[in-house]
């Protein structure tokens, strides 16, 4: 098994977090498996790799993971790759009042943020989770933390994102297994976040946070939390900075009151 080549899987890497991400890991020598629903993003993606590192393999998935039945067959693909690690990135945000927010729009960012997430990460977990040196990071938010006003869908979204992952970890820890779950949280970070959460062709992070992270940078904070034996690497909402921490969420395992095994 020693000469298996193994794969890292990035989804939404045609941009933002998810390009940065893929690069980083091609730095650290890791074999990739992009997918996004840009073809022509991944192509420049794998371009920019292969002139760095002509030796790594990089595979391109294109995918429209808001809808279940290619959450399942996208899975279902790579069932003749060794995976090593997967980093669930892909999803979007909205900025409106729950009142007023498009719900068709609103369908697709459950979709996405909870539904395709929760399918993968359990396929993942499922196949892998006693493989050694496995990772599975799925991206949250701060407001995966901190509801945040014009963002309470989102927020919801992401706040599933930490607690299941959270859950997960706690999960894996357990019961033994060799893989790790974890959560990063940024903050503003320059990406097409904005322009997708506002419903705009253009998106000025300058003026509309003043401080945020580039993607490069979410990229480093993330192979940090890579590197650590933290669930959570989170940026504070305030100062900018970024941590490592153990799980914030309660964890009810010696609990009188959970159900008995049978």
């Amino acid at each position: 098994m020693g000469n298996v080549k193994k794969y890292t899987v990035i989804t939404g890497a045609s941009s933002g977090i998810g390009y940065e991400t893929a690069k980083a890991f091609a730095n650290r020598g890791k074999n990739l498996i992009v997918a996004a629903r840009r073809t022509e993003n991944l192509e420049a993606l794998k371009r920019e790799i292969m002139e760095q590192h002509p030796s790594l393999d990089v595979v391109i998935r294109t995918a429209d993971l808001s809808v279940l039945e290619n959450v399942y067959r996208f899975y279902s693909d790579l069932k003749d790759f060794q995976l090593e690690n997967w980093v669930n990135n892909a999803g979007f945000g909205n900025y409106d009042s729950v009142a007023q927010q498009d719900l068709r729009k609103i369908d697709i960012m459950l979709r996405l943020n909870v539904e395709a997430l929760t399918i993968l990460s359990s396929l993942f977990a499922r196949d892998y989770k006693d493989a050694p040196g496995t990772q599975l990071i799925n991206i949250s938010s701060c407001g995966g933390y901190t509801i945040v006003p014009t963002a309470v869908t989102y927020c919801a979204t992401k706040f599933y994102v930490s607690t299941f992952t959270e859950g997960l970890a706690w999960e894996l820890i357990e019961t033994g297994a060799k893989m790790r779950a974890k959560v990063l949280a940024p903050a503003a970070t320059q990406t097409e976040f904005g322009k997708k959460a506002n419903n705009v062709d253009t998106y000025d992070y300058d003026k509309a946070f003043g401080t945020y992270h580039t993607s490069r940078q979410m990229a480093e904070y993330l192979l940090k939390l890579y590197d650590s034996d933290s669930t959570l690497g989170i940026v504070d909402r305030e100062t900018f900075q970024f941590a490592l921490r153990p799980p914030m969420f309660p964890y009810a395992n010696s609990s009188a009151h959970n159900q008995s095994p049978n």
